[in-house]
């Protein structure tokens, strides 16, 4: 069982929505591997929430749409807490990590602290290659997941972001 569990989520085929497994691969074997497990997956699917039940705590890494509101602009991180008190959807195959984390607190009484950390995507096209705003600030999204998890192994509580944790 890992203690930390990065799940990088998002289609490789679909420019800067292939951020997180750009970012998966640029942090691995930079932790233990009995310490620090990495996923990468298209979507997020019921069948991970037994999976999560096992580690003690979760980093969701994904692209976000600037076209959100609240997402911020290109290029910006942000690092969100997860609650796995919400509703559980009836039939999904694509989970928010707050319903998944939901139906693995439902079906496995797991609760394990949980932070999504985002970066503002530009391009959404189809494609394999990275905006230019996506390339520079990804060095700056892996140095924060980096952080994060070396927080997260000292026994650090996920609690609110370290100030100037927005800025990327």
């Amino acid at each position: 069982m890992p203690r930390v569990l990065i799940i990088a989520f998002g289609n490789p085929l679909r420019c800067d929505d292939s951020l997180a497994w750009h970012a998966a691969d640029r942090l691995e074997g930079r932790f233990s591997g009995e310490d620090v497990e990495i996923l990468r997956m298209h979507q997020l699917a019921p069948d991970l929430a037994e999976t999560i039940s096992h580690c003690e705590s979760i980093i969701f890494v994904d692209a976000a749409s600037v076209d959100v509101p609240g997402n911020g602009q290109p290029g910006e991180i942000r690092e969100i807490q997860v609650s796995s008190s919400g509703s559980i959807p009836r039939f999904s195959h694509q989970l928010s990590p707050g319903a998944l984390a939901s139906l693995a607190r439902s079906l496995y009484g797991a609760k394990p602290p949980a932070v999504s950390v985002t970066l503002t995507g530009e391009c959404f096209d189809h494609g394999e290659s990275l905006s230019p705003v996506i390339t520079a600030a990804l060095p700056a999204l892996v140095a924060r997941i980096e952080t994060l998890v070396q927080r997260l192994l000292s026994g650090e509580v996920l609690g609110e972001a370290p100030p100037d944790s927005n800025k990327a």
